[in-house]
């Protein structure tokens, strides 16, 4: 299972995608991780597609990362007196609590919350940013709008509203039962949809217990001014750029989708890249030249992971989708210009020892030319500054605990295996040695870089970096 590339796949599944057959190919052809959207289906139905990807798991004996990704609230419009309407641009239109069916000119919107947002000038937009409003005046449970940009409108369509910050908790009553539901169930990861402050993130978090990583989905413009700090609280970032599409000008998206992945590098935490990657492949068995371009863009970001969503939930080629994705990102990492493109953005260590050993095993990696780095991890810390670093040479993470190895799936450059803690110095160099060769990561007499800690199998106590050669009766080349 040595992908011979760095970014890490993560893939939607679906109608598509739910047999352990399709799961298989789908890890045969380059997924890390796979998503389980809970927007659609039930928890039984989830249920059975997390049985499926354990399945996989243990037939491949590999560790597979499983995201469970909470549908958030929805904001709606109510019901269309003939099912549509046109809205003409120019005209007026009001927005009101009446729950009777609306026509051209008044729409029930039942979201008493809006009303108490808006303000005279914020921009409302319906049907996914086709429609565009602007409001004139806003009181308590209505609006009077000026239709800027029209559109035929039709039942419970989607309202987004980018100036404000809306008094609506990220979590509905639907997610806090999905979250506990896939947390018990044993998913690696949250994905918290709505994100708007830190406090949403801590919420989740709290509700979580530990028992999964929490990745804050970023979506809202009120979620990007406050970006670092609900990059303090969450595990990981996505850039949701198809709602981010919506809510801000579609020109400022790349420039936020560029600075997020620069943030969470920064900080050490995973970062995702998802919508419409290869949004031409639910029908197409072969992308357009653009999509290639938007894929191999985050890949030279240094972005840990990139998401397919419908392609491969729904769409008539997965397999495809992900083996397009993998052939991308492999050529990409071996392009001349992809180390300068992703240490143009290289972080300083902390003033920590964890910090300074892990940076240390970079250099002396590259260095040397080591065939691989080496990092004894128990609760993934260790791996994850490896990561950071985004060294030359693959990361092989050795952790006693089949959660981590799952949740650092989607992290860069990580290549996971799960094997007891060392138990002394030369069980360490021993091990990491025959599991470099095992794995096909290094050959006889090429030398590794070790990190681990002391006391062995204490978190987060990297202390030690050693130079090892493969095969050697004893290992050990130099302290």
């Amino acid at each position: 299972m040595y992908r011979r590339r760095s970014l890490k796949i993560l893939a939607t599944l679906g109608p598509a995608t739910s047999t352990p057959e399709a799961i298989a190919a789908l890890v045969e052809a380059g997924a890390d991780a796979f998503r389980l959207n809970m927007s659609h289906g039930t928890h039984e139905g989830v249920a059975k597609l997390h049985a499926a990807i354990r399945q996989v798991e243990a037939e491949k004996g590999h560790p597979i990362g499983i995201l469970a990704d909470l549908q958030g609230p929805k904001l709606r419009i109510g019901k269309v007196a003939s099912g549509e309407a046109m809205l003409e641009e120019g005209a007026h239109l009001r927005l009101d609590l009446d729950t009777a069916p609306g026509d051209a000119r008044r729409l029930p919107l039942p979201h008493p919350e809006i009303f108490k947002a808006l303000e005279a000038g914020a921009t409302l937009l319906l049907n996914d940013g086709k429609i565009r409003l602007r409001v004139i005046e806003a009181g308590d449970g209505f609006a009077e709008t000026e239709i800027v940009v029209g559109g035929p409108i039709s039942n419970n369509k989607g309202v987004n509203v980018p100036d404000a910050v809306l008094p609506v908790a990220a979590l509905s009553d639907k997610d806090r039962r999905d979250l506990d539901f896939a947390a018990n169930l044993g998913v690696d990861w949250i994905a918290l949809s709505f994100v708007q402050r830190p406090e949403d993130v801590a919420e989740a978090k709290k509700l979580t217990a530990g028992r999964a990583a929490l990745m804050a989905k970023i979506e809202k413009p009120a979620a990007v001014a406050r970006i670092d700090e609900i990059l303090e609280v969450a595990d990981g970032l996505m850039v949701a750029r198809g709602d981010l599409g919506v809510e801000m000008p579609l020109e400022k998206v790349p420039g936020i989708q560029k600075s997020l992945i620069r943030l969470a590098r920064h900080a050490g935490k995973p970062v995702v890249v998802a919508t419409q990657m290869l949004e031409s492949m639910i029908e197409n068995p072969v992308p357009t030249r653009a999509e290639v371009s938007d894929v191999a863009g985050a890949v030279y970001d240094g972005a840990d992971a990139v998401m397919l969503s419908a392609e491969s939930a729904v769409g008539a080629y997965p397999v495809e989708a992900v083996s397009t994705m993998d052939r991308v990102a492999r050529s990409v990492e071996g392009d001349s210009a992809y180390r300068s493109a992703i240490h143009s953005l290289e972080t300083a260590p902390e003033a920590t020892s964890a910090d300074a050993i892990t940076a240390a095993a970079r250099q002396v990696a590259e260095t040397i030319g080591a065939a691989a780095i080496v990092c004894y991890t128990k609760s993934g810390s260790t791996g994850l500054r490896a990561a950071r670093e985004r060294p030359a040479v693959p990361i092989v993470c050795l952790t006693p605990l089949m959660e981590t190895a799952r949740r650092l799936a989607l992290v860069w450059g990580l290549h996971c295996v799960l094997t007891d803690d060392a138990e002394n110095f030369r069980d360490m160099v021993v091990r990491a040695s025959r599991i470099v060769q095992d794995q096909g990561f290094a050959e006889k007499r090429q030398r590794i870089v070790i990190t681990a800690g002391v006391p062995f199998g204490t978190p987060g106590a990297t202390n030690i970096l050693r130079i090892a050669q493969v095969g050697s009766p004893r290992g050990i080349v130099t302290d």
